[in-house]
Formats: C-alpha cells, structure tokens, sequence
C-alpha cells in the first residue's frame, strides 16, 4: 500500500527535495496537501504536477487544483500516514503538536520545533505512540547508528565548519553577507546558512538532539569534519564508535525520514568510494572564534524558555545581518545580551512559549535598532 503523506513547506528546499524524492519511488506514496507560504506560482505547479487533495498557502485565493484546507485541518486528516514538517520557524510547532495529537508520525525538519518545545513534543509523542524521524542530516545518522539508546555513551555532531573555518576572527568580524552565505558543502535557504557560518546551527542540532534521544549535554560532543562525509557518529558504553557516511545530498536524510522503517533505491548523486574520498579530517570547534555554539549548550543546559530566549533572538538578529543592517558579529552580541537579560521561565506551556517568543523578537530588534544606529 502506498504511505500517505503531507509535506508542510513543499516550496522551500527541503519540501522541494522530498517531491524528487517522492517522485523517485511515486509507486511507494500518495500525497494528501503540499503547503506553501507566499510561492503560490511554485505551489500550484507542483500542485499540477502531483495531485494532492488539499493545499495551504498564505493568501488561499491563490490556490488552484486542490481544496484548501488550514494547516490544523490538514495535520488532523487521519488519512495521512506522516507528516513531514519542512516550513521553516515557530510556524512548525503547532501544527506538528496537531499531528501527534491525532496519532500520526512526524518526518522532523524544523529546528524550531524541538528547541522551544522539546520537553512538551517528545512526552507527548510517546504517549500517543508517534514517531518522530529526524530529517537533519545530523540527527538522521544518529538515528540510523542507533539500536538500543541505552547502550549509547554520548552522541558526536560532526560540522562542516562552513565558509570561516579557517579565516580569522577579522575576517568573520568583517565578512559580507555574501560571504557569509558561500557555505562550502551545502546548498541551504539564507537563514541556515548564516547560522553555520556562525556555528549556531550546530548548536540548536545540539538541543534538538538532547530531546531526540533524551541525552544529557555533556554527552553531546561536536567535532568539525570539513568534508561533510561523516554525518554524524555514536560512542557505545564499551567505547565502539559508529558513524554513518554519505555524500553531502539532502535526499538521503529526507527519504530515510519518509520511508523508515524501509529502505528503497531511490535518489543518490552516485555510489560511494573511500578511495575517492581519500581522506578524512576532524578537529576541535575554536570556541572562542564560534561563541554561539558554547551560548546554545549554555541555553540546553539552564533548560525552560532559555533556548526559546537563544532561537528568537538569533533569528531576529540572522534577518537583520541579511538586510545589511548589521555585522555578523552582531548576531551573537546580540543573543548573548538578550539571554543575559532573561527570566527563565522553567516549564512554560506552548502559549507561554509563543509569548515568551514574541517578547523576545520585540526586544532584540529594539536592541539592535541601538547597534546599527
């Protein structure tokens, strides 16, 4: 039987990539709603193209060839086997809560999900006996190394880098935004790429994979490996370590998420060869040059809002950066004020976290307002 899936942001990068995918192995799924923001032109060919029931998109009169249903409607339907959750931002947390009420697996790409949410979404999805597979490159080859959690000592995030890893702190103080998006291994929306350039990212993959596999911080390690072929590895108790590699493809992630427990032939750029590879490189992140990374296990650690306080204010500030408002030093002034200013609310609930969020928002454009002027 075909699985019956939904993608949430088929017209951003992923959501793109999981329709090739899709249309790969079109014998193994049905689509049920592709969702959009504002590229209605890009969704109603896609929509022409695949035939889905349903659709979503900012301004609904756009749509056109299928029924337009909310994103809480669509993520109710019981006809759907999985989601997968692709939009990018605080967007993706409601309607991925919708989903797991009604009892229906997540495909996870959105950060925003789990570190502002994280000790509400996972309790919930194992109470009602959801799955959650995570699309992350990262988190997805720590799910594949997996076989008993327990067993497991610590998890190794491996990270590229990105485009400043062996520039000077100058030259990241200095860089342009086009710099800053020249991220050497992938190929990602605007917003991603800026955080890996400043390691932010590799720290939110931090607290995601803190509630993906209910693992303490310091057993968290992040190690830089600039080609990208080790996605990420695991320390059993008896010190075995296994990694998972593959050619830096997004495809890979998105179809193990949407076809697991199964594995088919589907994309692949090309079979992998270790002589073609040649060599393997690791290190240790400079944390002094990439402070992000040491903010965001600080917020995982403090626990409560902390981390909704670190994703608000990076994102406000990532947007600021590239409208050339500020520096790329900048953003991480800016989320290390913010959080030193916070009251950490310890257990807030999904509304408290949508206004703690907003507060914070509100707050870094007003600080920033001061940085540029």
């Amino acid at each position: 039987m075909k699985r019956k899936i939904s993608i949430l942001g088929s017209t951003g990068s992923i959501g793109r990539q999981a329709l090739e995918v899709i249309e790969k192995l079109q014998d193994k799924f049905k689509i049920i709603a592709l969702t959009a923001g504002s590229n209605t032109d890009l969704l109603n060919e896609q929509i022409r193209k695949f035939k889905p029931k349903y659709a979503y998109a900012n301004d609904t009169n756009l749509i056109e060839g299928a029924k337009v249903q909310t994103l809480d409607e669509i993520c109710s339907n019981k006809e759907n086997d999985i989601i997968l959750v692709a939009v990018s931002g605080k967007i993706g947390l409601k309607p991925t809560i919708t989903a797991i009420n009604n009892g229906i697996d997540i495909a996870l790409a959105n950060k925003e999900t789990l570190v502002m949410a994280g000790d509400i979404v996972m309790p919930l999805a194992k109470e009602k006996g959801v799955k959650i597979v995570p699309v992350d490159s990262e988190h997805c080859a720590i799910h594949q190394c997996i076989k008993d959690i327990a067993q497991v000592d610590r998890l190794i995030i491996t990270a590229s880098g990105g485009p400043f890893l062996h520039k000077s702190v100058e030259d990241m103080k200095n860089s342009t935004v086009e710099q800053a998006l020249a991220h050497p291994r992938w190929n990602m929306g605007k917003k991603i790429t800026v955080d890996s350039a400043t390691l932010m990212n590799k720290g939110l993959e931090v607290i995601e994979a803190h509630h993906l596999f209910n693992m303490p911080y310091d057993r968290i390690k992040v190690v830089v490996h600039p080609q990208s072929i080790v996605h990420s590895a695991i320390e059993y108790v008896d010190g075995s370590v296994i990694a998972q590699l593959g050619l830096p493809s997004m495809h890979i992630p998105i179809q193990y998420a949407i076809t697991y427990p199964e594995r088919f032939q589907g994309i692949k750029s090309k079979s992998f060869s270790f002589s073609e590879i040649a060599r393997l490189d690791f290190e240790e992140p400079d944390w002094d040059k990439f402070k992000a990374l040491n903010l965001a296990y600080e917020a995982g650690k403090l626990g409560g809002s902390a981390t909704v306080c670190l994703n608000a204010s990076n994102e406000e500030a990532v947007f600021e950066f590239l409208d050339g408002k500020i520096k790329l030093f900048d953003i991480i002034n800016a989320v290390e004020y913010m959080m030193a200013k916070h009251n950490i609310v310890k257990n807030p609930n999904i509304d408290e976290i949508f206004d703690i969020d907003n507060e914070i928002r509100i707050k870094t454009r007003e600080r920033l307002k001061l940085v540029s002027a």
